[in-house]
C-alpha cells in the first residue's frame, strides 16, 4: 500500500520546466464556424484585433527558448460587444487547442505560433 501512495506520488511531481522565451507577438487562426471561413491574425503583445463580435487581445506569446518554430503559447483574452467579463481568458497553446479553447457558438481561435521580429 504504501509503494502505491509513493509511487503515485512520484508520478505525480511536475516535468522539469522548459526555459522559454516572450516573442513581440503571435499568428492566431480564426474559425467562423456559420459560413466556414478561416483567417489567420497576426497581432502583437499588448495588440487587440476584432473577429466579428469578438474583440481579442493578446497579452503574450513565449516559445522554447533558442527555437522560435517550436510549441507556442499565448496568454489571450477575448470578449465579446454588448457583454460584460470576458469569455476567454487564460493560455492557448499551439499543440494542444482544445486543453484550453474558447467555447464560443460561432467562432473558434487557436495559436499558431509567435511572432519574432
Amino acid at each position: 500500500m504504501i509503494r502505491c501512495l509513493v509511487l503515485g506520488a512520484c508520478l505525480a511531481l511536475p516535468a522539469a520546466a522548459q526555459d522559454v522565451t516572450s516573442a513581440s507577438g503571435a499568428v492566431l487562426r480564426a474559425l467562423d464556424k456559420t459560413s466556414g471561413h478561416t483567417s489567420d491574425i497576426e497581432l502583437r503583445a499588448g495588440q487587440s484585433a476584432r473577429l466579428g463580435n469578438l474583440d481579442i487581445v493578446l497579452n503574450e506569446c513565449r516559445y522554447p527558448a533558442g527555437n522560435p518554430s517550436g510549441d507556442a503559447f499565448a496568454e489571450l483574452e477575448i470578449s465579446e460587444t454588448g457583454k460584460t467579463g470576458t469569455v476567454f481568458s487564460g493560455w492557448m497553446i499551439a499543440s494542444s487547442p482544445a486543453l484550453s479553447a474558447l467555447e464560443h457558438r460561432r467562432y473558434d481561435v487557436w495559436v499558431m505560433r509567435c511572432t519574432t521580429s
